[in-house]
């Protein structure tokens, strides 16, 4: 496109002494290792490694399908690393193809799976699964949610869990049952697409119950890194890790509120548990608004931070910068007076035309499946700023289309991280 568009012989570039190459820029770049993942010690294998982005739990289960139940070696299944409970779970169905025989099987099918991989999950639902249409969805799931409570309270339990049955196209549907399972009703969901459940593939099964575990508070795996303290360490104290992000609304809404988010570690150094919160804002204001207030580990007490921002412009680093670190320290004093600890400020930009391509698209060695850069990629010179602290950093394989690296700016650093320790740490935390 460059070279047919001509843009070196561009009148106004030259005016004003731009010169457009038709190559290139070479740049050097570094791959990182991906961590090893840590199991369950009674597994089949304790760690894993990941290969070019991806690991796979299916790898390490031997199945067998036989009568509609699992034929399991117990001794060849790597598990989840801590599995959750879910002693007592509800399934609706909102798909007028799948009949109810069907959805208990699959239901049965998925219990197994999440048995298999770690879980303590009882086969049997509280209730029947029933089925019911999309435009009953609010109905449906408060009458079925009191129904079940109403069984368990007499016993002194709750509901652990809900499994959903939607249709391929479902509309609203999904976006309407997520928000009053957890506004309204306070309860973990799991919905699963018709044409899933009727395939009931054993990998689609697993994957499933890698997300149920996790809903439910369990950990699938952990870096061995962390555990063993050979992560870049922050510091020796608990460390917690923010994330944060405002979704804005699409332009011409004008009335539609911006949508804050602050996710925040729990348990250090696995740093694999996030506690999360949401609210709405001002329309199309970047600054988070109240999120940071008072924030203590309950059990480590007083912590350090690192805070990694998502979505911000160029324009607007060092006023979010002096709003939000502002904020997490008057958090902090409330916590306890001249109390400052050490904080790391990171913002990460998506939406940029920065792409990396592998010198020799012909070396196998040099990009992954797709054709692209290999996980771990990371620049940190030539087309990174020369004084300030930046890189680009490319931690996932891509499936389709160009990878889009993600651009890092370390906007404040009191822990005094290296350039190594920091892409290190922050590609771990990929995993």
């Amino acid at each position: 496109t460059v070279h047919q568009n001509a843009y070196h012989e561009d009148p106004h570039a030259k005016e004003f002494g731009i010169k457009i190459s038709e190559k290139l820029a070479s740049v050097e770049a570094r791959i990182l290792p991906a961590p090893w993942l840590k199991y369950h010690d009674t597994g089949r294998e304790k760690n894993c490694l990941p290969q070019v982005g991806q690991w796979n739990m299916m790898n390490k289960v031997s199945l067998a399908a036989n009568a509609g139940a699992f034929n399991v070696l117990l001794s060849r299944i790597s598990k989840m690393v801590n599995g959750g409970t879910v002693n007592n779970w509800i399934c609706i169905n909102f798909s007028r193809q799948v009949q109810d025989s069907v959805a208990l099987r699959f239901c049965y099918e998925l219990s197994q799976m999440c048995y298999i991989s770690g879980m303590a999950f009882t086969p049997e639902p509280v209730l029947p699964p029933i089925s019911a249409r999309p435009e009953q969805v609010e109905k449906v799931l408060k009458t079925r949610y009191h129904d079940a409570m109403t069984k368990l309270q007499t016993q002194g339990k709750e509901l652990d869990l809900l499994i959903v049955i939607l249709p391929d196209n479902n509309g609203s549907l999904y976006g309407d049952l997520k928000r009053i399972c957890e506004t309204d009703l306070g309860i973990v969901s799991q919905c699963c697409l018709t044409k899933h459940v009727f395939k009931m593939s054993k990998q689609y099964l697993a994957n499933v119950a890698l997300k149920i575990n996790v809903k439910v508070g369990g950990r699938n795996t952990v870096l061995v890194d962390a555990i063993s303290r050979r992560i870049p360490l922050v510091s020796d104290r608990p460390t917690i890790i923010f994330g944060a992000d405002v979704t804005h609304p699409h332009p011409g809404e004008d009335s539609s509120p911006s949508i804050a988010a602050v996710v925040a570690s729990q348990d250090w150094p696995e740093i694999t548990k996030y506690a999360g919160l949401v609210c709405a804002q001002a329309h199309r204001q970047e600054l988070i608004q109240d999120l940071f207030k008072t924030w203590q580990d309950p059990v480590r007490g007083t912590v350090s931070g690192g805070m990694i921002k998502d979505g911000v412009s160029e324009g607007q680093f060092y006023q979010v910068l002096l709003y939000e670190l502002d904020a997490i320290r008057k958090a902090c004093a409330s916590l306890e007076p001249n109390y400052q600890p050490p904080v790391t400020f990171v913002v990460v930009q998506k939406r940029h035309h920065t792409r990396l391509f592998a010198n020799n698209h012909n070396d196998r060695n040099a990009v992954d499946k797709s054709g692209n850069i290999l996980p771990g990629t990371v620049v940190d010179s030539k087309i990174c700023h020369p004084t300030e602290f930046d890189f680009y950093l490319c931690s996932h394989a891509g499936i389709q289309g160009t990878s889009r690296p993600a651009h890092y700016h370390v906007l404040w650093d009191e822990n005094k991280f290296t350039a190594d320790a920091l892409q290190s740490l922050t590609n771990n935390l990929c995993y």
